[in-house]
């Protein structure tokens, strides 16, 4: 399994209700597709960054979803360029279930 934390970083802080209308607007694509696990949109308030984070089966699906035309695209929306860091993810814990 791989990770992807991708980070939006801004000299303007974004705000929590601006990045929970971006998630409300993006979630849909995301629901069943095929090779990922799971996608997080998270907001680090105190670093003034969104950051997206995504589980993905493996590497090659998650390395094939981000194209440059992909980063074009969330530059827009975010107003900021990604930078995309792709991690190994040696262990999980899924509490869902419970």
């Amino acid at each position: 399994m791989i990770g992807v934390l991708v980070t939006f970083a801004q000299t303007g802080k974004f705000d929590r209700s601006t990045l929970a209308k971006i998630a409300g607007e993006l979630r849909g694509p995301f629901e069943g597709m095929a090779g990922l696990r799971f996608k997080s949109f998270m907001l680090d308030e105190e670093g003034g960054q969104a950051r997206n984070f995504y589980a993905w089966d493996d590497e090659e699906k998650a390395r094939s979803f981000f194209t440059a035309e992909l980063v074009e695209k969330v530059t827009g929306i975010y107003g900021a360029p990604p930078t995309i860091e792709y991690l190994d993810i040696v262990g999980f814990v899924d509490n869902s279930g419970t």
